[in-house]
């Protein structure tokens, strides 16, 4: 495909994806703090069955060798970032993905998140370049290093490699996990309907 023909299909994509959240109202951070502080779910089924059927999906394609996954360390570092950005995004009142749309309809709060989250990237990123913590090349090798509290790599196609078993058993584990939660939640939303009544 030449390149003309990628950005149409890239700029279609987006604008279908674009559609479908601001008309949904889609939010994955709306997902978890609904659920947490408002025990709403709408989000949260929503996020649950996207989770199922990308599990099975990204599984599946590892598991026959297809496409290439993302390789990353995995580490204390971003434990303590997804934190930090978890309750950004919750004071901002909206994920990223949903911080775009809502920019785009106007909402001067999101406007100022988002440029906040570039400013925030931009400064760690020089942050990053001056002062590596922990060190990358020492650390960040794909391999567990606790004196730099690194696992390494954690993936399914990592535990594919290093156990020889298909990506698609611990896919279909992690699936289950997910379809026990959305069937509690059904639970409890049919035991709460009844009750109304």
């Amino acid at each position: 495909m030449s390149v003309i023909g990628e950005i149409l299909v890239a700029f279609l994509f987006g604008s279908i994806v674009g559609l479908l959240v601001q008309r949904s109202r889609f939010c994955n951070t709306a997902a978890l703090r609904d659920a947490i502080l408002f025990k709403t779910y709408r989000n949260t089924e929503a996020l649950l069955l996207a989770m199922m059927v990308l599990t099975i999906g990204f599984t599946t394609f590892i598991t026959f060798g297809v496409g290439q996954t993302m390789k990353f360390d995995v580490g204390l570092n971003q434990v303590i970032g997804l934190f930090i950005f978890g309750i950004g995004m919750v004071l901002a009142g909206a994920c990223t993905v949903s911080t775009w749309v809502k920019s785009g309809e106007g909402n001067v709060g999101a406007i100022w998140a988002l440029l906040f989250t570039f400013i925030g990237m931009f400064l760690f990123s020089l942050l990053w370049s001056f002062d590596y913590w922990p060190p990358a090349p020492i650390a960040m090798t794909g391999e567990p290093n606790l004196e730099t509290l690194q696992l390494g790599f954690a993936n399914a196609e990592t535990l594919q490699e290093k156990t020889g078993i298909p990506a698609i058993f611990f896919g279909l584990i992690q699936f289950a996990v997910l379809l026990f939660i959305y069937l509690k939640i059904q639970a409890k939303k049919t035991l709460k309907t009844t009750g109304d009544k």
